[in-house]
């Protein structure tokens, strides 16, 4: 019973926000004119050569994806959170639609530009790669689907075609070295590496 008694206590809360910490991935889709659209995302996880993504309905990424089902899944490491916010605040819709007016969003379509980061040929498919991406994985989508217990976000099932990844984070042919490799973290609207935080977004209330 003593050891009971020393547990840690809970309380019932209620956030806004359940991003208890997952991997930022910058999503790459084809616009209408075959310039490319940038998308941090938050949401996202794999099941073998096949990844989930969680995106916002009503969005460019997923009107791109829906039109043109290609997508590159660039993963930045965390020295690139500052490239990230900066078009965090941004949208490729237009005009933006109002839930994002009221987030702060505003229209742009120079996201390469404004992030600060290089576009790349990829090998199989139109959507570009982020050259500083340390992981950059062209994918096809599967499936997209709007769930009936929420029309705000949709799964979009992607199957990952090639994998590409810097040197520098390689061990042998085909693995990834977990001490070289940092992945940028989303901690509950907090930008962090696997170590101590580096920033935080715009849309952050602590």
């Amino acid at each position: 019973m003593n050891g009971i008694n020393q547990l840690p206590h809970t309380q019932i809360i209620k956030p806004k926000v359940l991003y208890y910490g997952t991997s930022v991935i910058l999503l790459t889709t084809l616009n209408e004119d075959q310039t490319v659209n940038i998308s941090p995302l938050s949401s996202s996880w794999a099941l073998g050569n096949y990844i989930i993504l969680g995106i916002a309905a009503g969005g460019k990424a997923l009107e791109n994806l829906q039109r043109h089902p290609e997508c590159v899944i660039n993963i930045p490491n965390a020295s690139l959170w500052g490239n990230v916010e900066k078009i965090a605040s941004y949208t490729g819709k237009d005009p933006v639609p109002d839930y994002k007016e009221k987030l702060g969003f505003t229209y742009q379509k120079e996201k390469y530009l404004h992030s600060e980061l290089t576009p790349i040929p990829s090998q199989s498919i139109k959507p570009t790669r982020i050259a500083e991406c340390p992981l950059q994985i062209e994918a096809k989508v599967k499936q997209v689907r709007i769930p009936d217990y929420s029309t705000h976000f949709a799964i979009v099932e992607t199957e990952a075609i090639h994998v590409h990844a810097h040197k520098d984070i390689i061990i042998g042919e085909s693995h990834i070295d977990p001490n070289q490799w940092n992945p940028l973290i989303y901690n509950f609207r907090h930008y962090f590496g696997l170590g101590k935080e580096l920033g935080k977004t715009y849309r952050s209330e602590t």
